[in-house]
């Protein structure tokens, strides 16, 4: 990430895009690149934007981040919000399963747990489960800008099995799977 690359980020996430395009392992990239890669992003990872006081161009990752960015806009959906999603899912694999549930979903080394409104193939889901996972496990979050759903989880970047109602198989056919 910015840090690991001595690149100086702002409580936002943003980091200027005159800096990473002077970086070494980007000084070959151009900043029609950089426009190319946010514009065509099927998971619309990133923003591009100007920073509010001297106009230069800024970038930064929707979500995914490993460390905490303190102002990063998410919204915290009012439950009445016709466009709230009423579930949200998260995508995994068959051999974290057993983990899973019995301990719950870690957040690894990021600072939130990632979660979509719906299974891969609805079109509301732009990112937050990858296409290829074979179990889906539903919980009943925050919004980041692409629409995927995030939650920090408890102190430890858990989120419980207390919290699942359901399970499914996804590959090679769908099928429930038993919680408890």
């Amino acid at each position: 990430g910015a840090s690991k690359m001595a690149l100086q980020m702002n409580s936002d996430g943003f980091v200027f895009v005159e800096e990473l395009l002077a970086h070494k392992q980007f000084h070959s990239f151009s900043l029609e690149d950089v426009e190319r890669v946010v514009a065509t992003n099927d998971k619309q990872r990133f923003k591009l934007c100007h920073h509010p006081e001297d106009g230069r161009l800024q970038i930064r990752a929707n979500q995914g981040h490993s460390v905490q960015v303190t102002d990063l806009e998410l919204r915290a959906e009012a439950l009445d919000d016709p466009d709230y999603p009423r579930e949200a899912v998260h995508g995994s694999y068959m051999k974290h399963w057993p983990s899973i549930h019995s301990q719950g979903i870690r957040r690894m080394n990021r600072t939130h747990i990632h979660l979509a409104p719906a299974l891969p193939g609805d079109g509301r889901v732009i990112s937050g489960m990858r296409q290829s996972c074979d179990r889906a496990v539903w919980d009943s979050i925050f919004w980041s800008e692409n629409g995927v759903l995030l939650t920090p989880g408890d102190a430890a970047g858990m989120l419980p099995p207390c919290y699942f109602y359901r399970a499914q198989r996804l590959k090679p056919s769908p099928c429930e799977i038993e919680l408890h």
